[in-house]
């Protein structure tokens, strides 16, 4: 089988290409950078670097979010684009999550992979390894850092930040956790597409006409616009009636 993901979720920018299980290409850029100017030629120079066509290919595997908006909607738009233009399965991994498979396979420790959400908040979840498998404890969530902090205390257990955006919470994360706080290299960072395609392997593909990313929490237009409308969200009214 022959497997593309695909990672804009946020400012990291991950595509890889596996064969059977086995990594043929893959490229991380981390720099701010318009992910839609970037993506679709870098899928294109992986391609030739490895003599692939894009038929030959068996399923696109895509980060579906949370993360930024704009890059997730970029990912997911290419994913759903090829995988219905080439008649291939399209799968959905949370964003979270491939962040999270960069965590140690440390016995009683937890994983926590973060996102900045702004005004003090983050995107986040809760998992472990079970042997080899990395299974989710808690759903992702958008939740202020702050009781986020004061709920992983309460595990007492070893905990992994891992995410590039953890260092904007370092200081509140130390305060709060002390010697439960497990520090990672920085390269543990940064999501790999070959992540994504390992765990889209145990995931069912998804029907490429309903497939919608997973903000989980609302963009602040479409929010506000909500609290200036109540109940007319419910049902899918979202055009005002005149």
């Amino acid at each position: 089988m022959k497997s593309l993901g695909i990672d804009t979720s946020n400012q990291t920018m991950s595509v890889a290409l596996v064969e059977d299980g086995k990594l043929r290409a893959e490229r991380v850029v981390n720099v701010k950078r318009n992910h839609s100017i970037q993506l679709m030629p870098t899928i294109e120079a992986l391609f030739k670097e490895v003599n692939w066509k894009p038929n030959e290919l068996d399923r696109v595997v895509t980060a579906k979010g949370p993360g930024s908006y704009t890059g997730v909607r970029i990912g997911v738009t290419i994913a759903k684009t090829l995988a219905f233009t080439l008649g291939i399965d399209l799968v959905g991994v949370s964003s979270l999550k491939v962040l999270a498979a960069n965590g140690e396979r440390i016995p009683g420790s937890y994983i926590v992979p973060v996102f900045n959400a702004r005004r003090d908040n983050l995107y986040t979840g809760l998992y472990h390894y079970r042997q080899d498998e990395l299974v989710q404890v808690e759903a992702d969530t958008h939740i202020s850092a702050e009781k986020w902090a004061h709920y992983l205390k309460q595990l007492k257990a070893p905990i992994q930040i891992v995410g590039e955006d953890k260092e904007r919470f370092e200081d509140l994360f130390k305060s709060v956790l002390g010697d439960m706080l497990y520090t990672l290299p920085a390269a543990r960072d940064y999501p790999r597409a070959s992540a994504l395609i390992e765990l889209g392997e145990k995931e069912e593909a998804e029907d490429v006409h309903v497939f919608e990313p997973d903000y989980i929490k609302l963009a602040e237009a479409e929010q506000k616009w909500v609290e200036a409308n109540p109940g007319k969200l419910e049902g899918g009214e979202w055009v005002e009636k005149l």
